[in-house]
C-alpha cells in the first residue's frame, strides 16, 4: 500500500477511509506542523523527505510544482468532495493502477451526477 502526506486541506474522513483500506497516511497535524503557514515547496519537500506522496485539494498550485520540481516522490490533487469514502476510493483504485510510477501526478476529480 501506499504512504501518502495529507495537508491541513485535505479531509481527515477520506484520510480515516485510506487507512481502512490500508494505506500508510500521515497529516500534517500528525506531525506538528499545522497552522504554521509552511510553504508548498516546504510541504512536497517533507513529503519527499519522509517517502510519501502528497494529498491536496490545492490542485492549481501542486500541479504547477509537479511540472517545476523534479523531486518529490508523488501528488494527488483532488476535487473537493463531500463524499469521504468515496474520494478515498478513488484514490486506492487510482494508486493501484499508478503504483509503478515514478512522480506520479495522479487527478481524482469528483463524479459529475
Amino acid at each position: 500500500m501506499a504512504r501518502l502526506y495529507s495537508n491541513e486541506n485535505f479531509p481527515l474522513p477520506a484520510v480515516e477511509e485510506l487507512r481502512r483500506l490500508g494505506h500508510d497516511v500521515l497529516t500534517i497535524q500528525e506531525t506538528g506542523q499545522a497552522n504554521q503557514s509552511l510553504s508548498d515547496d516546504a510541504l512536497l519537500a517533507f513529503a519527499h523527505a519522509e517517502g510519501r506522496i502528497l494529498l491536496t485539494n490545492n490542485r492549481r498550485h501542486f500541479i504547477r510544482l509537479h511540472r517545476e520540481q523534479r523531486e518529490h516522490c508523488g501528488i494527488i490533487v483532488c476535487t473537493v468532495d463531500p463524499d469521504f469514502v468515496g474520494l478515498a476510493q478513488r484514490i486506492h483504485t487510482a494508486l493501484e493502477t499508478q503504483a509503478q510510477v515514478a512522480r506520479p501526478l495522479i487527478r481524482i476529480n469528483r463524479p459529475t451526477r
